[in-house]
């Protein structure tokens, strides 16, 4: 499974999957993540959700990973998920699709106030999750 919490997803992640697959000839879901910005007072709040364009963003960022994946020749399918809490959201689709891996870009680990930032969440994915997670750095 190649997973964003909102990133582009980088040829260099791409090429990651591609070497995981190929030797599996793996199906291959691509997911990624349009962000909710919290709740008013416990209820869902329309001006926190995503904005049509996020939203549109998220999918073509999906779409342009399902098309370069088929285009190597691998089985591929994606959609974008709403939510506050990406971390969870990518495991419980990992687990539903049944995924061996996941990979994923990311910046450079922070480590004091890395628990608050929306850019560290390929961290606490590898650090919950039961399958390997491949992290492939794209912020250099």
């Amino acid at each position: 499974m190649v997973a964003s919490e909102g990133r582009e997803i980088p040829w260099a992640v791409l090429q990651q999957a591609f070497e995981l697959a190929r030797s599996r000839g793996a199906k291959v879901r691509v997911v990624s993540i349009a962000r909710v910005w919290g709740t008013g007072m416990g209820f869902p709040n329309p001006g926190l959700l995503p904005t049509r364009r996020e939203w549109d963003a998220q999918r073509l960022i999906v779409r342009r990973a399902v098309e370069a994946l088929e285009k190597a020749g691998f089985a591929a399918s994606g959609h974008v998920i709403g939510t506050r809490k990406a971390a969870k959201r990518i495991l419980g689709e990992a687990a539903a699709f049944r995924a061996e891996a996941i990979v994923m870009g990311c910046d450079r680990q922070r480590t004091l106030v890395g628990d608050f930032i929306w850019s560290q969440e390929p961290y606490r994915v590898r650090r919950r999750a039961k399958v390997p997670v491949y992290l492939v750095r794209v912020d250099d």
